[in-house]
C-alpha cells in the first residue's frame, strides 16, 4: 500500500511552541531515572496483562511510542490507497468540495499533543492500558468547513469512516459506515484536526491511514479513523455509535426514593489518574509515579493514599505550554515504607472541582455499563 511521506515542512510547521521540549526522549527525573542512580523497580502484585497497549509499569516517557498505542476497530480495518483516497465534504454547505490528501496538506499544518483513551479503558484491572499520549499532525478542520461555505441551517457535523458493515435497523438490514458527530461549534475549534501523522510518522492502517479525525479531550470513539466523508446536517445525528452503542447507563436517586435511569453518549474524557510504577531509590526511599488527565480542564492536584492512611499530595510535573489536552506525570516520594504488603491508590482533581471517585461512590456504583470507568484502582505492592 502506498504510504505518504511526511515532509520536513509538515513536521515542523505549526509546532513551534512545542519544539523545545524533545519530550519523547528526555530523561524523566520524576520516574527515578537520573543517570547513574541505583534504582530497582518494585513490581506490583496485581500484574497488568501484557498486550497491544500501554504497559504502565514500563512507562518511562511523556510521549507514547506508536507501537504501544492501543487499537480498536468496529467494522474491520479497510485497506486504502493514498493516491486515490478522497474526502467528500457535503451537506448544508454553499460549495461542497472533495479533497485529496495533497489538497489537505496544502492547507495550514498544525501539530498538537493530545491523550487518546478508549471509552472502556479502566473497566477492569486488566484493561487499563488503552490510552496514550501522542503528537498528532494535520490540518485544522474549521477552515476547510468555512471554505465550503457554511449554511444557515448547518448545525451538526457527521464524520464517516471507510469501514462499513450491514446493520439491522427497524427489522431491516442496511449497509452502514462507522460514524460519529460533533456540533458545528465544536468542529470549528482550532484543535480539531484532520490528521495524517502521529509522532512525526505517517499514520498506518491500524490508526486510520491515510486520515483520521482528532478530537482532543474526547474519548477515542469520537476520533473517527479512515475518514471518507464529512456531512453537515441541520439536526442531531443519531447513528448507532452515538445513540445506542457507546452509551453510558447511570442511575441517580430522586427525592421520592426511586431511581432515575439516564443514558448519555460517551463524549468528553473523565477526570482520571493511575499509579504506574514504584522505584526503590539509592537512598532507600521509594518513588511512586503515575499519570493523570482530564478533558482539557487543568488539573488542580493529585493525591496518593498508602494503605488506610490519609490522602497525601503528589507532585505534578510541568507540562509544556499549549499541551492542554495531554496527561500530566506525577510522583510521590515514600520515605517510611515498611517491609510487607501495602496498597497504593491515587486520585486526581481538576480546577472545576471534579474529583476522581472511588468504586463505592454512586457515580460509579450506579453505572451499569463499562464505559467512562474513571474510578480509583488500588494497586498492591510488597516491600522487601
Amino acid at each position: 500500500m502506498p504510504q505518504p511521506t511526511l515532509s520536513r515542512r509538515d513536521a515542523l510547521r505549526g509546532s513551534v511552541a512545542l519544539a523545545a521540549y524533545s519530550l519523547a526522549s528526555r530523561p524523566l527525573k520524576a520516574f527515578g531515572l537520573e543517570p547513574g542512580a541505583a534504582e530497582t523497580v518494585v513490581p506490583f502484585l496485581d500484574i497488568q496483562p501484557v498486550g497491544k497497549m500501554l504497559y504502565w509499569q514500563k512507562l518511562t516517557g511523556w510521549v507514547t511510542p506508536n507501537a504501544d498505542l492501543y487499537e480498536v476497530s468496529h467494522y474491520g480495518r479497510p485497506k486504502l490507497d493514498a493516491a486515490t483516497w478522497k474526502l467528500e465534504v457535503t451537506g448544508f454547505l454553499k460549495s461542497p468540495k472533495t479533497f485529496t490528501l495533497e489538497d489537505l496538506k496544502k492547507h495550514r499544518t498544525k501539530s498538537i499533543y493530545a491523550t487518546l483513551e478508549c471509552g472502556g479503558n479502566g473497566s477492569s484491572p486488566g484493561f487499563s492500558g488503552a490510552v496514550g499520549n501522542i503528537k498528532w499532525t494535520g490540518t485544522p478542520l474549521g477552515p476547510l468547513l468555512r471554505e465550503c461555505g457554511l449554511g444557515k441551517r448547518s448545525k451538526e457535523v457527521v464524520f464517516y469512516g471507510a469501514d462499513e458493515k450491514v446493520e439491522k435497523i427497524s427489522d431491516k438490514e442496511y449497509p452502514q459506515h462507522f460514524a460519529r458527530s460533533l456540533t458545528l461549534d465544536h468542529a470549528l475549534q482550532d484543535e480539531v484536526l484532520l490528521c495524517w501523522a502521529m509522532n512525526d510518522e505517517p499514520l498506518n492502517d491500524v490508526h486510520g491511514f491515510p486520515v483520521r479525525l482528532i478530537v482532543p479531550g474526547w474519548f477515542g470513539v469520537a476520533w473517527v479513523k479512515w475518514l471518507s466523508r464529512i456531512e453537515l446536517l441541520d439536526r442531531r445525528f443519531m447513528g448507532k455509535w452515538m445513540a445506542s452503542s457507546y452509551v453510558t447507563l447511570r442511575g441517580d436517586a430522586v427525592s421520592d426514593g426511586s431511581t432515575n435511569w439516564k443514558q448519555t453518549s460517551v463524549c468528553n474524557l473523565a477526570i482520571k489518574s493511575i499509579t504506574a510504577r514504584t522505584v526503590r531509590r539509592s537512598d532507600g526511599s521509594h518513588r511512586i509515579t503515575g499519570a493523570a488527565w482530564s478533558d482539557g480542564t487543568p488539573l488542580s492536584k493529585v493525591e496518593v493514599r498508602i494503605d488506610s492512611g490519609p490522602w497525601l499530595p503528589a507532585t505534578l510535573e510541568r507540562k509544556p505550554s499549549g499541551a492542554k489536552f495531554t496527561w500530566s506525570l506525577w510522583h510521590y516520594d515514600w520515605h517510611d515504607a515498611t517491609p510487607g504488603e501495602h496498597t497504593i491508590v491515587s486520585r486526581a482533581m481538576d480546577t472545576d472541582g471534579r474529583l476522581q471517585p472511588d468504586s463505592e461512590e454512586p457515580v460509579i456504583k450506579n453505572k451499569k455499563t463499562y464505559y467512562e470507568a474513571n474510578h480509583q484502582w488500588v494497586r498492591r505492592i510488597r516491600i522487601a
